[in-house]
């Protein structure tokens, strides 16, 4: 009996501690571990937080350019066969002297990079692209291709020796955020196999061409978002998630009448770049 009671004492004991570690698991995973996460979030956040009270880049300005233009793909140039586009020009101007007035590793720039580029519009008119465009093409039609992987690598000047043997042809900026980011947007093909009427004769290339073509410009009004990626040279990393609601049409016709240029006001904590930890 002695024994058996020996025996019954070890194996309650060991129920006893195989019950104990469940319970302490238990509270581990249901307790104690989503106060330690809930902590350590709020710690980050704290320290997030602290990192951008004072935001060392900023948007400072956004110019957009939006017009079209018809491409006449008739063999006899009769324009009978033409492909209508919409193009945006876009400069974004980000300020880095607000907070540093003087250049330093911290406010002076050793990468930048575009990517998560998405373009909707209320109707899916036309082919929709979003990619660097030289500054030197401002205001201009030129037709662009979509970049590869849907990102957009600059390159980045760092003296005026490289900006003299600079083409501009590919993505390009400066380190001191002297120049804007230049892209440029286009929607091809909005409307494809389009005559000029015998009535006319004559075709506009510009913004009039929508009209004349009765595109509804509530049909190709589009918002663009992207991210715009920064590295300093002190290889702190900051981003900045842009977005861009593009309206073609006014009460005074806007792209109607040849084209629109109009200015994004960035005034704001919301035109911070944010700094990543």
């Amino acid at each position: 009996m002695k024994k058996l009671k020996l025996k019954n004492e070890r194996l309650v004991f060991t129920i006893l501690i195989l019950v104990l570690f469940v319970v302490f698991l238990l509270y581990y995973n249901l307790v104690f571990s989503v106060v330690l996460a809930r902590n350590t979030f709020a710690n980050e956040m704290i320290e997030i937080s602290d990192q951008n009270e004072s935001p060392i880049f900023t948007i400072q300005k956004v110019l957009l350019y939006s017009s079209a233009n018809a491409i006449d793909n008739s063999e006899d140039q009769s324009l009978k066969d033409m492909s209508i586009n919409q193009y945006t020009d876009i400069s974004i101007y980000i300020d880095n002297i607000s907070t540093i007035s003087e250049l330093t590793d911290e406010n002076t720039i050793k990468e930048l990079y575009i990517d998560s580029i998405v373009a909707t519009s209320t109707a899916d008119r036309g082919t929709k692209i979003l990619n660097y465009k030289s500054p030197l093409d401002f205001g201009k039609y030129k037709t662009i291709e979509s970049p590869e992987n849907n990102r957009i690598n600059f390159n980045i000047v760092n003296t005026n020796s490289e900006n003299e043997s600079n083409d501009y042809t590919h993505p390009t900026f400066y380190t001191d955020c002297s120049n804007p980011i230049s892209l440029g947007y286009m929607n091809q093909d909005i409307v494809t196999n389009y005559a000029v009427s015998q009535d006319a004769n004559t075709v506009s290339f510009n913004g009039k061409v929508l009209k004349e073509a009765n595109v509804n410009l509530e049909d190709i009004n589009y918002t663009l978002t992207f991210k715009i990626h920064i590295v300093n040279n002190l290889n702190q990393k900051f981003v900045y998630n842009m977005k861009l609601d593009v309206k073609l049409d006014d009460t005074n016709g806007g792209i109607y009448n040849g084209y629109v240029f109009r200015g994004k006001n960035t005034s704001g904590n919301e035109y911070r770049f944010f700094k990543e930890i």
